[in-house]
């Protein structure tokens, strides 16, 4: 071997290589792939896994139970971290691999890193079929790993040794890159990862990757700043990008500056400080009834990092102004020109801080923040009424274990959640106090994300108080993760609410007309409806079983005391209550679009048709 080079094999360089790429921002350096979750199997032990034992001393190693799982863990570190950094998922292949599409769909959706690494079949094709191989009779190339394709950033299939180069510096320039950023899949057939090849010594040295915060165009700022001018009741949805890009402080100056009141969406919340004067909580059908009611009447939507979706615009039903524009500041032409938008197509905060240099002098008028203060009052005490718990021998409901738990956070602890009906009630009610408490995937709204996203969250930032907020439907869709948080000594906090059931499907089925049909968990009947009482399971002894410390909560005053006593924990703990199904969440202050059948025969379908009838007729196309 040469002075230039160096003989290793492909799975090997491929782990060297990812040691030594870091992203930069602002001046702070980290590590682009910071760690490799992995499952071994035929496919990627030998290549992989044997570079992984090859280069321990460079690439930390964390074992899952899931492949799912571990993307999910990989999605919560990358978003703790502002999308800065991520970590790699290495699969073997067949069900290892596809495995991973559902967990890639949510990082693609939600524009969050994360490196998936399949093992795929022999590209020699020495072996065929081999072992979990799917066959195409027509496209002899196609493998279970094209699933990945359309949930992917970027995906390709490194079938020779020199081919990983230019692949693989593609997959750092789209993880790195806030524009394009989401999954990245290079499949890896399982012969390749053995293969030896001299590789170029300058492959190894160090990279950086810069993450751009790109300015405004001036002619999009000039006309943005004549539009914000123009408006009279001018109102700010925040999204994830506010949170991505850092830019929290920007946007809480220019709310300062002009008295623009916020918004957010499930990704926002947490832009301002809930006890910020301009700060109105979430927005749309899981919103707070003082954004809705100045969405209603606002002429200009200023969206910041936001991708609309059916819930921050009531399905289309909610800017109801006659006269109504929006202008989109998103670092993504793609999702800056939705809604027939004006764009500023820049960094957040970098157009944020333009944004309020050019309204230098310019405000709202002062009748205008007098009403949405006033809303902003009435609704902490819609607040308040959920939280309260007069009876503390009381069985919970859930929105006062949510109450419960506001009393027992500290500003850095990060609480998670996904799916069910808890992100409504949190939407609405939380009060997030910083940046990073508040960490809804809602993008995908996937159950089974919470406690693998929770050993991600807890790696990216060790010593915070991390909260997993999960129903019993969710739990059961993988618990298994539990057991990696006690192998990792990863001290994250769960909060299992036992309501026998999918309570937020179950109301969603009786407005819809389908009567709640397959939503709760109980016995069948003979006539085969699931009725009678719920089934005989405890999920507090499972997850004890897996490792966890569990402590039952009866009543609200127990609840009380085991949530302080688990955030105290220093190893994984488990806070289970079952709750009074009864519902004391705010009723949703705007519409969702879910089709209703257009004709029945049941009575229940048949009127809530008449009510989405009704609804959709105040759908409007924003041209």
């Amino acid at each position: 071997m040469s002075a230039t080079t160096r003989r290793l094999t492909t799975a090997q360089a491929l782990v060297r290589f990812l040691s030594v790429q870091y992203t930069e921002r602002d001046g702070v350096r980290r590590r682009l792939v910071a760690g490799t979750w992995g499952i071994f199997g035929h496919g990627n032990v030998a290549g992989i896994g044997q570079a992984l034992v090859e280069h321990a001393d460079v690439m930390p190693y964390h074992q899952g139970r899931n492949e799912q799982a571990m993307v999910h863990a990989a999605v919560g570190y990358a978003r703790q971290l502002n999308r800065l950094s991520a970590q790699a998922v290495t699969t073997s292949i067949g069900p290892g691999a596809t495995n991973l599409v559902t967990g890639a769909a949510l990082a693609t959706v939600n524009r969050l890193p994360v490196l998936l690494l399949p093992g795929d079949y022999f590209a020699s094709r020495a072996a065929d079929p081999l072992l979990q191989q799917l066959e195409h009779p027509v496209e002899a190339d196609v493998s279970v790993n094209d699933t990945l394709r359309p949930v992917s950033r970027y995906f390709d299939r490194v079938t020779r040794p020199e081919a990983l180069i230019p692949s693989v510096l593609n997959a750092m320039r789209v993880l790195a890159d806030p524009a394009e950023t989401g999954a990245v899949t290079l499949a890896l057939p399982q012969d390749v990862q053995a293969e030896a090849y001299d590789w170029p010594e300058e492959f190894f040295a160090e990279r950086v990757w810069s993450v751009r915060r790109p300015a405004p165009d001036p002619v999009e700022l000039s006309a943005a700043v004549a539009a914000v001018r123009a408006a009279r009741r001018p109102l700010i949805v925040a999204g994830g990008g506010i949170h991505h890009s850092e830019a929290e402080d920007a946007l809480r100056a220019l709310a300062d500056a002009t008295g623009i009141p916020v918004a957010s969406t499930q990704a926002g919340k947490g832009s301002l400080r809930h006890d910020h004067p301009a700060d109105l909580g979430g927005i749309g059908h899981t919103g707070t009834a003082v954004s809705d009611d100045l969405a209603r009447t606002a002429d200009l939507v200023i969206g910041v990092g936001t991708r609309y979706t059916d819930f921050t615009t009531a399905s289309g039903t909610l800017f109801q102004h006659p006269d109504v524009r929006f202008l989109n500041l998103n670092i993504t032409g793609f999702d800056a020109h939705k809604l027939a938008a004006r764009t500023l197509v820049c960094d957040a905060r970098t157009g944020l801080e333009r944004l309020t240099e050019a309204l230098a002098g310019h405000r709202v008028e002062e009748s205008y923040e007098a009403e949405y203060r006033a809303g902003k009052e009435r609704w902490e005490r819609v607040v308040e009424a959920a939280y309260r718990a007069d009876d503390d021998s009381a069985v919970p409901t859930q929105t006062q274990v949510v109450g419960a738990l506001d009393a027992v956070v500290g500003d850095e602890d990060v609480v998670i959640n996904a799916a069910g009906s808890l992100p409504g009630d949190l939407h609405k009610l939380w009060r997030a106090r910083s940046p990073r408490q508040y960490h809804l995937e809602y993008g995908y709204s996937c159950m089974g994300y919470e406690i693998p996203a929770s050993l991600g969250v807890q790696q990216a930032a060790p010593g915070t108080p991390v909260w997993a907020l999960v129903g019993d439907g969710t739990y059961l869709m993988g618990p298994t993760e539990i057991v990696t948080a006690v192998q990792e000594n990863l001290p994250v906090k769960l909060v299992l609410i036992q309501n026998h059931g999918y309570a937020s499907i179950g109301g969603l089925s009786e407005s819809v007309g389908a009567e709640r049909f397959g939503t709760a968990y109980r016995h069948r009947a003979a006539d085969g409806t699931f009725t009678g009482a719920p089934l005989p399971v405890d999920l507090a002894a499972n997850a004890a079983s897996l490792g966890m410390r569990v402590l039952r909560a009866r009543t609200v005053g127990e609840l009380r005391n085991a949530l302080a006593e688990a955030r105290d924990c220093d190893r994984p703990a488990c806070v289970y209550v079952e709750t009074d199904p009864a519902p004391t969440a705010p009723p949703a202050e705007a519409w969702w679009d879910v089709p209703v059948a257009e004709v029945a025969s049941r009575e229940a379908a048949v009127l809530a048709r008449e009510r989405y009838a009704s609804q959709v007729a105040g759908r409007r196309r924003h041209l």
